[in-house]
């Protein structure tokens, strides 16, 4: 068993994966908001022009095989136009949150991504990734959500992320939530406050949803990143049963 948040990194499957936009007539700035998203990944991002395929559509491609495809107008209306900003303030609702098809399958890639001033949207797929875990959580209405902010009182001063933790709470589920003691969360919210200073408090952004054992439709989900640089994170997210729920365990235990 790992000892470690960073152990996990070496069990994820890093499979490589590559996304193909077909037959774009979307402006060159879109495909820019593209590239920005995955500037400097691993995941490689190309253009075809298709026959009986439609106009604007984006493929994901492992060796060879399309594993799933979502339309440029997915990603531009859940991703590429959203600003962290209205996550933070509660804009958007936890039921309209939403992650496309070929983002979703992008699950055991490693990413490396930077937040602001470094990049205005490479750190907000992390974000949106999170947002939804915690949807999953939500409409399965049990199970357990564990999350961390580094700093416990963001559940205070943000107001979205405090409207979904009192939400996801009240839906039944068994909230955890880890970081830095400045606040308690736990006077106002229906969750479990872990207190801490120690590097996995500090400097890890996980949440990780475990549903009830006797629900066949929820899914698992974890998202785990470490910010090793300032604003810098190390980063997957994975929706296999068995990883996450030794993530679970390896949170609950060591922490």
């Amino acid at each position: 068993m790992t000892d470690s948040l960073r152990g996990f990194f070496d069990e994820i499957d890093a499979p490589s994966r590559s996304l193909v936009v077909v037959n774009r007539s979307e402006p060159e700035p879109v495909r820019n908001l593209l590239d920005s998203l995955l500037e400097g990944q691993s995941v490689a991002i190309s253009e075809r022009d298709l026959p009986d395929v439609d106009a604007d559509v984006v493929l994901l491609v492992e060796d060879g095989e399309v594993i799933a495809r979502s339309t440029l107008d997915d990603l531009l209306e859940s991703v590429l136009l959203i600003n962290s900003d209205l996550y933070k303030t509660g804009t958007i609702d936890l039921d309209d949150v939403t992650l496309p098809d070929v983002l979703s399958g992008l699950d055991e890639v490693p990413f490396r991504l930077r937040g602001f001033p470094h990049s205005n949207k490479e750190k907000l797929l992390l974000i949106v990734v999170s947002r939804v875990i915690e949807r999953i959580a939500a409409e399965a209405g049990g199970g357990t959500l564990r999350a961390s902010f580094q700093r416990l009182s963001r559940l205070q001063d943000e107001r979205g992320t405090h409207e979904v933790y009192k939400a996801v709470g009240k839906r039944g589920v068994d909230v955890h939530v880890y970081g830095i003691g400045d606040a308690d969360p736990g006077e106002s919210l229906p969750v479990t406050v872990h207190e801490g200073r120690s590097y996995s408090y500090r400097r890890s952004w996980f949440v990780v949803f475990t549903p009830p054992a006797a629900t066949e439709s929820a899914r698992h989900a974890a998202l785990v990143a470490l910010e090793d640089e300032p604003n810098v994170w190390d980063g997957f997210w994975t929706f296999r049963p068995e990883l996450v729920d030794r993530i679970d365990r390896y949170i609950a235990t060591a922490l």
